[in-house]
């Protein structure tokens, strides 16, 4: 599982009978920004967490860690959830960056602290550190272990920089804002307060087409902010022997282990 280097890749190509099936997440990952909400801040400029996206070449985060199978759909929401709306997808622009990053009054960038990152996924942080860098936005990678960067997340001491993180808790749209994003959140360092009232209205609707329109409102303003800059919806890579006809995986959209058990198949000898 999690194939995420060149070797295991040999490994997976050299051993016979081996397949590779894999498994789209809940787990979304992102940049958050918890210094925007302070005037004073780098941040606080739309047009610098813009610089962000377009920093970041997707394409080669996807192969090189995940053999291509991430989802790459610029959502905070994951595709597999209820109410989840298609955004425009990112894309890798290193030119459009430095440009946004100029007209923000940073034509030579800017150190932009620390990179924050859960130590498990410091590949991923590698690779965006140094695509952030070469535009002009100088960081520094910080890993914390697990524990330490929930807490420290929840508790809001992550400042001066970028916080790497990523969620795969089940829900659907609404819960994602709610958790990380609209006032009073576990992990929300601030909030729009346009979004905050249309998060308001849809916990109250009970008409589920009225409230998919409000949701979907919300997660068009959420890209237009810039609150957040997506990364990819993670991807399981598992290895499957040559005696399993079928696996499970896949079977239920969103989840990641082999299921349901009476449907998994072996081959006859």
């Amino acid at each position: 599982r999690m194939l995420f280097s060149a070797k295991w890749r040999e490994m997976l190509e050299k051993t016979p009978g081996l397949r590779l099936e894999a498994t789209s997440t809940g787990g979304i990952f992102w940049v958050y920004f918890p210094d925007q909400w302070d005037p004073k801040s780098p941040w606080h400029d739309k047009r610098v967490r813009q610089a962000v996206r377009f920093a970041m070449d997707y394409d080669h985060i996807n192969q090189d860690l995940l053999l291509g199978h991430g989802v790459m759909h610029g959502s905070f929401i994951p595709d597999s959830f209820a109410y989840y709306v298609t955004v425009p997808k990112p894309r890798h622009d290193p030119a459009r960056a430095r440009a946004l990053l100029a007209a923000a009054g940073y034509p030579n960038g800017f150190d932009g602290g620390f990179y924050y990152c859960d130590a498990s996924y410091s590949n991923l942080a590698e690779i965006v550190v140094n695509n952030l860098n070469e535009v002009g936005i100088r960081t520094r990678l910080r890993p914390l272990e697990r524990a330490t960067i929930v807490k420290a997340y929840s508790e809001r001491t992550l400042k001066g920089g970028m916080i790497q993180y990523g969620s795969a808790a089940f829900g659907n749209a609404a819960s994602r804002f709610e958790a990380f994003l609209v006032k009073g959140g576990t992990y929300a360092y601030g909030s729009d307060p346009d979004i905050d009232a249309l998060f308001a209205r849809q916990a109250g609707e009970m008409d589920t087409v009225k409230r998919a329109a409000i949701l979907t409102d919300m997660q068009h303003r959420l890209d237009e902010s810039q609150m957040v800059a997506p990364i990819w919806q993670l991807a399981f890579l598992n290895g499957v022997g040559p005696r399993v006809g079928v696996s499970g995986f896949n079977l239920i959209k969103g989840y990641i282990y082999a299921a349901p058990y009476e449907d998994i198949t072996l081959k006859a000898p």
